[in-house]
């Protein structure tokens, strides 16, 4: 049996661009560990995965977001 296509949040909501500084909105496709969630597990389509992935990194290159959580030092 074939599951129902999920649907882009991205799109859902009618935003047209994923905006590296809206952090809490990164946050949610980003795990506990750092790493960018896949689209097949987000539903997101091909654009906005891409810009998800663009942003996430702008974020953290600026330290919006980090690059690994829980890491001590």
């Amino acid at each position: 049996m074939r599951r129902s296509r999920k649907v882009c949040p991205v799109c859902e909501s009618g935003v047209r661009t994923v905006d590296y500084k809206d952090d809490r909105a990164l946050n949610r496709f980003v795990t506990e560990r750092g790493k960018i969630i896949p689209s097949r597990l987000t539903g997101m389509c091909a654009r906005h995965q891409r810009q998800l992935a663009t942003a996430v990194k702008r974020a953290r290159f600026i330290a919006l977001l980090p690059y690994i959580r829980g890491h001590a030092r």
